[in-house]
């Protein structure tokens, strides 16, 4: 019996709670896994794990040998890597989660413009606006919004999320100026249901630091990005968007800013990555690669006083390319 292969099996199987699943992670068949495991349990005269129908958990003397086996094959794997670092070379698969939105306008470019520095990192981009476990689900890292609770997590900060009001032109056409909040609660807007509170208000933060709870008349809520877009460049009704994902549409003058004076409540984002795991090198290389590059992007602020800072006056059009908001 390779003891590190049984106990790589045991770590997953764990880990994932399911001798399917772990097989999965570990590109073997179910079987295979299922003989490392009995082997595991013949070697050490214990039974290590708990079966049902629906969920696989460790026994106590299970446990006890999941704590210390995952740290000692993080060594393993910590003095591989460090040789072929040493080496200098960056290599191995990558598995990255994030919202659909940025992914798609911003991540998806940083990944390819990493692959082509490093050719031989193969990476499986996942975006789809949902909470995961990295853990459990056998992510490398995750583009979160919001601070991340409830896990072994080790986190970066990004920044914070700018958000800023937009319409069409040729929405303002049919509807005159929106120069007063008062003015934006007459009109209709599309958003995110979680942007909104259950009142139907939105939070709004003046450059002086006053902030507001404007009712809001929200003629459609969604989480889809493609559908928020569509809604605002057709001029069916205007609303809050990320800065980030709005840029090329504002520079090319499909989308105006209204009421530049005022942000909506942004959202911190970071870049979070499993602390149970030793953090390869590749890991660390496209973290850090990763949160140069969007740091740099016109709409990620370092303090909520950058927003207005950096805001453009009424009139103004903003560089670099992007795309529409999906708020998770």
């Amino acid at each position: 019996m390779d003891i590190a292969i049984a106990l790589r099996a045991f770590v997953r199987t764990v880990e994932r709670a399911s001798v399917t699943a772990a097989a999965r992670d570990l590109a073997v068949s179910q079987p295979a896994v299922t003989k490392h495991l009995r082997n595991l349990e013949r070697h050490v005269g214990a039974r290590l794990l708990e079966r049902s129908s629906r969920i696989v958990r460790p026994t106590p003397q299970g446990q006890a040998l999941y704590e210390a086996s995952r740290g000692a094959l993080a060594t393993i794997d910590a003095a591989l890597e460090g040789v072929r670092h040493d080496m200098g070379t960056i290599e191995g698969p990558l598995r990255l989660h994030a919202p659909s939105c940025i992914g798609v306008r911003h991540l998806h470019p940083i990944v390819m413009a990493f692959q082509q520095r490093h050719p031989a990192v193969t990476v499986d981009l996942i975006l789809e606006n949902r909470d995961i476990d990295l853990v459990y689900e056998n992510f490398d890292l995750a583009v979160r919004y919001g601070r991340p609770a409830g896990q072994e997590l080790i986190i970066r900060r990004l920044g914070l999320i700018r958000r800023i009001l937009v319409a069409a032109p040729n929405f303002l056409a049919r509807f005159g100026p929106i120069d007063t909040p008062e003015r934006l609660s007459e009109i209709d807007i599309v958003s995110s249901a979680r942007l909104l509170s259950p009142r139907d208000t939105l939070a709004l933060q003046h450059r002086s630091g006053e902030t507001l709870d404007l009712p809001a008349q929200p003629i459609l809520r969604t989480n889809d990005a493609e559908v928020i877009s569509a809604t605002l460049l057709q001029g069916h009704a205007a609303g809050p968007v990320q800065q980030l994902l709005v840029n090329r549409e504002l520079a090319e003058g499909r989308l105006v800013r209204i009421l530049p004076e005022y942000v909506v409540r942004p959202t911190e984002a970071f870049l979070a990555f499993p602390s149970v795991r030793y953090m390869r090198p590749v890991v660390r290389a496209f973290t850090d690669f990763t949160i140069a590059a969007l740091r740099k992007i016109d709409g990620i602020d370092s303090t909520e006083n950058d927003a207005f800072r950096l805001s453009p006056d009424p009139g103004d059009t903003i560089p670099a390319p992007c795309g529409i908001e999906t708020t998770i």
